[in-house]
């Protein structure tokens, strides 16, 4: 272990210890303060900040289209990757007051896979219950890593299911030619086998301080942390008008389509909009076609008051903001989660 220093959160006024091994990000985490964060590998940019006070910072390799050279000589930094070997004072410029503060510990763990089944021709849902410790808690919403045995490679997935007592975590994942993660998925983890397995992070959760109506918009495995919030909301009675947009290129890459349907008769003001942006001649499809930014656009004309949740690739993530944003939505209302992907791999990585 390295040296120590504090660093202090602006404007919340909070103050962390790091270790000089440490990133700024991790050791929040460790802390239980929940900053804003995505990927954790310097991709997705929701963790930039602005250095107030201090210099001494070394980052890990990051993604110049998250941090630019012109933004970093400024005083930007990605906390995510960052390293303080000085005392420093960081402003916070996309934070959320009532997550940081409703931050769950990290905790490592051990779980068993229960099932591993195709869900689409290309995404598997994958079931694991927890074996040690007892329990790890965590949000809907939320993700967690998982370790590929033989390796010191982790990957990150949002769960699709609620907390619950019987400690199961539930993954909607893609399966990339290549990747290292999903290889082993799709080839080799079976039913009994065990993951090393670590979290929660992600801040993709519901603001249980807000009322207003919300508009989802998802694609490709973003399906899993909007189930998971959809589910919460079913269990809870949560009486918000919700709209959930799902974009998908052809009709075998929806998936669970009974569920989203039983959902709109379970939830109160409950609606599911699939979309095709490809559909194939093969498919009997009467629904939305275009793509899902597009479709959203051409049914909501005045989005105004709204919360916005937004999950999937990052393509699809950058045209949906500034889209939820011309058609009414406040940007610090719009939280999202960029599905990058990891390294040389091609593996898709939750992120975030």
């Amino acid at each position: 272990m390295g040296e120590k220093h504090i660093v202090r959160f602006e404007p919340v006024g909070i103050e962390i210890e790091v270790d000089e091994d440490q990133t700024i990000l991790r050791a929040a985490a460790e802390q239980g303060v929940q900053l804003m964060h995505g990927c954790k590998e310097g991709q997705c940019a929701a963790c930039k900040s602005f250095v107030l006070e201090g210099e001494d910072i070394e980052l890990d390799k990051y993604s110049t289209f998250a941090l630019p050279d012109y933004e970093k000589e400024e005083g930007s930094t990605l906390l995510c990757r960052a390293h303080a070997y000085e005392d420093l004072v960081i402003e916070l410029l996309n934070y959320d007051e009532e997550i940081i503060r409703s931050g769950l510990p990290l905790r490592k763990g051990v779980a068993e896979v229960v099932s591993n089944e195709p869900v689409t021709h290309d995404m598997r849902h994958l079931v694991l219950r927890l074996v040690e410790p007892e329990e790890i808690k965590f949000f809907p919403g939320q993700y967690l890593d998982l370790t590929v045995p033989g390796t010191d490679e982790s990957r990150s997935f949002s769960m699709a299911n609620t907390p619950g007592r019987e400690g199961r975590f539930e993954f909607v994942i893609k399966v990339y030619p290549n990747g290292l993660f999903s290889e082993f998925l799709a080839n080799t983890l079976a039913v009994g086998d065990r993951l090393d397995v670590e979290g929660p992070f992600g801040t993709f959760t519901l603001r249980e301080s807000r009322t207003s109506e919300i508009v989802f918009v998802g694609g490709g495995a973003g399906m899993a942390p909007v189930l998971g919030l959809l589910r919460s909301m079913a269990e809870r009675g949560v009486e918000r008008k919700a709209t959930f947009f799902y974009g998908a290129r052809t009709k075998r890459d929806l998936c669970f389509e009974k569920e989203l349907q039983a959902l709109e008769e379970e939830l109160p003001g409950f609606t599911y909009v699939p979309a095709l942006s490809e559909p194939s001649d093969g498919d009997e499809w009467d629904g939305d076609v275009g793509l899902i930014t597009e479709v959203v656009k051409s049914k909501c004309t005045d989005l105004k008051g709204m919360d916005a949740y937004v999950c999937g690739p990052p393509p699809m993530v950058d045209a949906a903001i500034p889209m939820l944003t011309e058609l009414g939505v406040r940007e610090e209302n719009i939280f999202y989660d960029k599905f990058t992907t990891t390294g040389e791999q091609g593996e898709g990585e939750d992120g975030q």
